[in-house]
């Protein structure tokens, strides 16, 4: 009976003990989550200053990592595997992410620097009353040429790109959405167009343009556009920003027909560990002398209003980059296709791409 007695007791200390030890790991594991911030993000898309200033301000250590594509950034988000507390995805993606439970609401009153974004960037189709979400730059789709290349040529419309003396000229982007949707505003459709006609037709009349194209590709756009190895390009515009600083012969139009308008957001995931901290970044984020700065150093255009008065008016009065509200009005949101249709973009733009071999 000792026995027992004396291997009870053992079992009850060990258990007590090993209570104990799961008790000091969760509180370890509690206070590291609050004082650090996982921060999932574009590729060079944060002045790396302002990490710093943000580290030092709030004593929140920040774990940064990138993606690069919004589909990227989804699998990884959806699948679990890795926990982040802040993500920057698309419009669209946004949309995707809410339907999938993907987000947790925004608390606005730990977000009083919401207030100084324009309120033409508030309250979007993919994110209405910005539940969700908050802006963090916006940006255009266009035509980035070297007009010392191409002289007596003007380009105020996508079907410009489909003369001939463009052979072996142009740059495009590998994406999907960009080529198809350029196909569909040269033809005065919409880019979230589900007509698989009028798509037919869009696709058609980009396999005529192939002997124009020099190259299909990623990110290498703007070192080959800055380095004059070709004349033309479509082209993001903070793209076009950056590659205008490196190489200022060149110029950006957006074209007549309208284009793209899209929208980077911060998120908060559901799965993350610290929404305080999160809630803390954003407002930071959204400081107008931040939000400058981060503009200075990205290049692409920032829906903060008061951030405005902090930059140059070399950036801010650059219409290419900053158009009015009448320009602005005309052009289009990517929706969410869903997976049907969005499968059947992707199997135009590969059928288009197969048609240039």
């Amino acid at each position: 009976m000792k026995k027992v007695m004396q291997m009870f007791t053992v079992i009850i200390i060990l258990a007590l003990g090993l209570m104990y030890l799961t008790f000091v790991l969760n509180s370890q594991q509690g206070y590291s989550s609050r004082n650090t911030l996982s921060v999932y993000n574009w590729g060079d898309y944060i002045d790396p200053d302002l990490i710093t200033k943000f580290e030092k301000e709030t004593g929140i250590k920040i774990i940064y990592q990138t993606f690069d594509s919004n589909e990227a950034m989804l699998t990884k988000i959806a699948h679990g595997g890795t926990t982040f507390d802040i993500a920057i995805p698309s419009d669209y993606a946004i949309n995707k992410m809410k339907e999938q439970g993907l987000l947790i609401p925004l608390d606005h009153s730990k977000i009083p620097n919401l207030k100084y974004i324009d309120p033409r960037f508030l309250d979007l189709p993919f994110d209405e009353n910005n539940e969700y979400s908050a802006p963090y730059f916006w940006g255009t789709l266009g035509i980035i040429y070297n007009p010392e290349v191409l002289e007596d040529m003007e380009f105020k419309s996508w079907n410009d790109l489909w003369d001939e003396r463009l052979r072996n000229e142009i740059l495009l982007y590998d994406s999907a959405r960009e080529v198809i949707g350029m196909g569909l505003n040269s033809l005065s459709y919409s880019l979230n167009e589900t007509d698989t006609d009028r798509l037919l037709e869009a696709k058609r009349k980009l396999d005529t343009l192939t002997p124009n194209i020099k190259a299909i590709v990623g990110d290498e756009v703007k070192m080959l556009l800055a380095n004059e190895e070709a004349a033309i390009g479509v082209v993001w515009s903070g793209d076009a920003s950056e590659i205008i600083g490196e190489n200022d012969k060149l110029d950006y139009v957006i074209p007549d027909e309208g284009t793209n308008v899209w929208f980077d957001n911060i998120v908060i995931p559901a799965s993350a560990k610290n929404v305080e901290g999160a809630h803390l970044f954003i407002n930071f984020m959204l400081d107008p002398e931040n939000a400058a700065q981060n503009t200075e150093y990205v290049g692409y255009s920032t829906p903060n209003m008061k951030a405005l008065a902090y930059l140059p008016e070399e950036i801010t009065g650059d219409v290419r980059f900053y158009p009015g509200r009448d320009i602005t009005d005309k052009f289009e949101l990517y929706e969410n296709l869903g997976k049907k249709m969005t499968a059947y973009y992707n199997e135009l733009f590969l059928e288009f791409k197969m048609h240039r071999k």
